[in-house]
């Protein structure tokens, strides 16, 4: 006699060895493709933000040249020297008797000079320095009739504070506008008058497109001069005004002797 098999029921709901498988392969996809996705939404934003920082650090760096070239004093000594190099034009532009106070390492200094330089990096990109010097470091025998080869600055005065204020810059090369004969030079070595115009043209990073910038420089009478034109004839040129146009006399009335006077009529009887 027989003994009748007894069958186990099977398990419901149980998955096999393969589709666990799959199942942890097509689960590992959708994480990846999830993570890849948020990773290449990061990578933009992150992309774009530094964009937008850079364009709004270039433009400041375009606003503070604007500013500063807008409002330079009559007297102010320009002075503008270009090296040529096998690659690059590296500019040394310097103002002087420019008014420059300010903190710095928590105490007040003044700067007789400000410096504006180009600077080759190993990488061969730019860097754009502002630099600060505590005397002047244009020659002081250096005058618009003296000679480009007898023009120099003083190369012992070292700066007591420096700024990066651009970096990683393709080119950067100024020309200027002289007033006189209304044509761009590469250098300025009359730093008893300003150029009429400064022309900027400057290309950041690898790929980044050339711009190109111009500053105006407003002409303004030398205040030492004015003064002195009243001081000696009573009368002189307005400060802030075009040179070109005709000078406006300003009479200094002399003060009459104590106990007498002139008695002016009221404007209102």
């Amino acid at each position: 006699m027989k003994t009748p098999r007894t069958h186990l029921p099977k398990t419901p709901g149980a998955f096999t060895l393969v589709e666990l498988v799959v199942s942890i392969a097509l689960i590992g996809l959708l994480v990846g493709m999830v993570f890849t996705t948020a990773r290449s939404s990061l990578e933009l934003g992150n992309s774009v933000v530094k964009t937008q920082s850079e364009e709004m650090l270039h433009q400041a760096f375009f606003e503070l040249l604007e500013k500063r070239f807008s409002s330079l004093p009559g007297n102010t000594r320009l002075d503008l020297k270009v090296t040529d190099t096998s690659s690059h034009y590296l500019s040394d532009l310097t103002l002087e008797e420019v008014p420059m106070s300010f903190n710095w390492g928590g105490a007040e200094r003044t700067a007789k000079a400000i410096q504006i330089s180009t600077i080759l990096r190993r990488s061969g990109y730019l860097d754009i320095v502002l630099r600060y010097y505590e005397n002047p470091i244009i020659d002081p025998s250096s005058n618009p009739t003296t000679s480009s080869s007898f023009r120099s600055t003083a190369t012992d005065e070292a700066p007591f504070a420096e700024i990066i204020l651009l970096s990683d810059l393709r080119y950067f090369e100024w020309r200027v506008l002289d007033g006189n004969q209304m044509e761009y030079e590469y250098e300025w070595d009359l730093p008893g008058r300003l150029p009429l115009q400064l022309e900027l043209t400057c290309a950041f990073g690898a790929e980044g497109p050339p711009i190109r910038h111009v500053f105006w420089i407003p002409p303004r009478q030398n205040p030492e001069v004015f003064m002195r034109q009243l001081q000696q004839g009573g009368g002189g040129r307005i400060p802030g005004g075009n040179p070109n146009q005709p000078e406006i006399e300003i009479s200094i009335p002399e003060i009459p002797p104590s106990g007498g006077g002139t008695i002016l009529p009221n404007p209102t009887e």
